[in-house]
């Protein structure tokens, strides 16, 4: 893969974590802050030379990861141990750096993930500790319905319906791994794996498998709202807070 950088450059990877609570996403935004200028910001301070950062992908404002990955490039050897530490010594409370870690000059941190994993949480009894964190929805939802419209999912590629209407890309198809939905006392997690999403996706797919749980779509609506790739028949899109990017796989990792 030519990335265009000359053979000095030495490329890392950056594995962080975020609440997105105070960002308007990843993307750096003019007249609002970003993860990923806030980042930049500080890893050019640390390291005191302009660094820009190539996030692994965007998260819509307001949406959380456990973990996420960048590269940026530097030629000077540096100890990365030290500049962790600085790191996160200097970046506000709500971002943390876990790793740098060395990878090849032509590695690629968007375009090289394999999958990705997102998780929406709900709880489903008032809690003053997760407002900001996960969606409260009091009304009994129907999990095993909402499963087996989960599994319908495997038996597409487009996802048109999902995604954020005049989207700029050039396709919609996406391969899905895993999807389903686990509940422990109060709190509802739905967990879906792809080799990559598109905007608005997961938030829209969590929407309208609440209408399935709801009783207010059946499995037959909910297979042909996909078929349909018409974002108008799919369902609500649900808060973003309740949203978390937990995993990004390489085969290099």
């Amino acid at each position: 893969m030519n990335t265009g950088h000359c053979a000095l450059n030495l490329r890392y990877f950056i594995k962080l974590a975020y609440n997105g609570t105070n960002y308007h996403g990843w993307q750096y935004q003019p007249n609002a802050a970003s993860v990923q200028e806030t980042l930049n910001k500080a890893v050019s301070v640390i390291l005191n030379t302009e660094i820009s950062l190539m996030g692994a992908g965007r998260t819509d404002t307001g949406v959380h990861a456990t973990e996420m990955y960048a590269h940026f490039d530097f030629e000077k050897p540096f100890d990365l141990k030290s500049i962790i530490h600085k790191l996160n010594s200097y970046l506000p409370k709500d971002i943390v750096v876990y790793a740098i870690i060395p990878v090849p000059d032509e590695a690629h941190a968007r375009f090289d993930a394999k999958k990705r994993t997102y998780e929406y949480h709900i709880n489903t009894f008032k809690d003053a500790f997760l407002q900001d964190g996960s969606w409260y929805f009091h009304q009994k939802l129907d999990l095993d319905l909402m499963n087996q419209a989960s599994k319908l999912l495997f038996n597409h590629i487009d996802f048109q319906c999902f995604s954020k209407v005049n989207t700029d890309v050039n396709t919609f198809d996406c391969t899905i791994f895993e999807a389903h939905w686990t509940q422990e006392n109060n709190q509802i997690v739905f967990t879906i794996s792809a080799n990559r999403f598109l905007r608005n996706m997961v938030r829209a797919i969590v929407g309208t498998l609440v209408n399935v749980g709801l009783h207010k779509i059946t499995l037959d609506d909910f297979n042909e709202i996909i078929k349909s790739k018409n974002r108008d028949k799919a369902g609500f899109s649900v808060p973003a807070h309740g949203l978390y990017l937990t995993k990004i796989e390489y085969d290099y990792l």
